[in-house]
């Protein structure tokens, strides 16, 4: 792997690396304003499939942090660039909200209940039990079933909310049929990430919070991985996984000095 200082491209996780909760993480704003001034290429990965690269901009600029809309990547837009790959032009059932809806509009697919290529499962809030009856009896006629991300449960005030890792889990139940996953830990979605900003693996570093979904999927992307202790994992955690990242930084405040390949 590269060494820091021969890093010219990032992409970065955003929930737990750049923003804890809806606060900015200290130091974040200036690594992005570092990045825009020496003008290096990066992005902002996250595997939220409710929101539009649009609304996830907004919701940075509330937090302090400026990042264009082009600058973020989703796990909805990197199924819509998965499944424009597979099949330009196909159709799809769709289980979630306006971030993968928007993603595949504006990627050239028919949203139908009418035998689709695909049933597509995302993140949404009001799942609901028609949908998912539906999704199984097209996956059992022949769909192909593709999922934006794996994560079992998403955070709320009250407590975790099923995710999409969950009911696809209901649906592989009843239909035998195990998903194709898109999303972090899939490679995939770094690769479609570094062929956005025409990157490559071996100059481009990942900076993630988790070591099962970020680190991981760095290390099988071929990336120089930056550990930050803001977010879920903490040194205990990583000596539970038998990889480990190339770099373990208390926040991206310690990136600030050499983000730049400057020493």
């Amino acid at each position: 792997m590269a060494h820091r200082s021969e890093i010219e491209c990032w992409l970065t996780d955003m929930d737990g690396v750049l923003v804890h909760e809806n606060d900015a993480v200290p130091g974040a704003s200036e690594l992005l304003a570092q990045w825009e001034a020496d003008d290096i290429p990066y992005l902002v990965l996250t595997n939220n499939s409710i929101f539009t690269a649009r609304d996830l901009s907004a919701r940075l600029r509330s937090s302090g942090l400026h990042v264009p809309e082009e600058r973020i990547w989703t796990s909805a837009l990197a199924t819509a660039d998965f499944l424009s790959q597979q099949l330009p032009g196909g159709s799809a059932f769709v289980i979630g909200e306006a971030g993968i809806l928007t993603a595949l509009h504006d990627a050239g697919f028919i949203m139908t209940e009418t035998n689709p290529d695909f049933v597509v499962v995302g993140e949404t809030r009001t799942y609901s039990f028609e949908a998912i009856t539906r999704a199984i009896r097209l996956i059992n006629a022949g769909a192909r079933f593709i999922i934006t991300n794996p994560d079992a449960t998403g955070p709320s005030a009250d407590g975790a909310l099923p995710a999409t890792g969950a009911v696809a889990a209901l649906i592989t139940k009843a239909t035998g049929r195990e998903p194709y996953v898109v999303g972090k830990p899939n490679p995939m979605m770094f690769r479609s990430a570094l062929n956005k900003i025409g990157a490559h693996s071996k100059r481009t570093g990942m900076i993630g919070d988790r070591m099962d979904t970020d680190i991981v999927a760095g290390i099988e992307a071929g990336l120089h991985t930056v550990l930050v202790l803001t977010g879920i994992s903490d040194r205990a955690e990583i000596e539970k996984y038998p990889f480990r990242p190339d770099e373990v930084v208390d926040s991206v405040a310690d990136l600030l000095a050499t983000a730049s390949g400057r020493d």
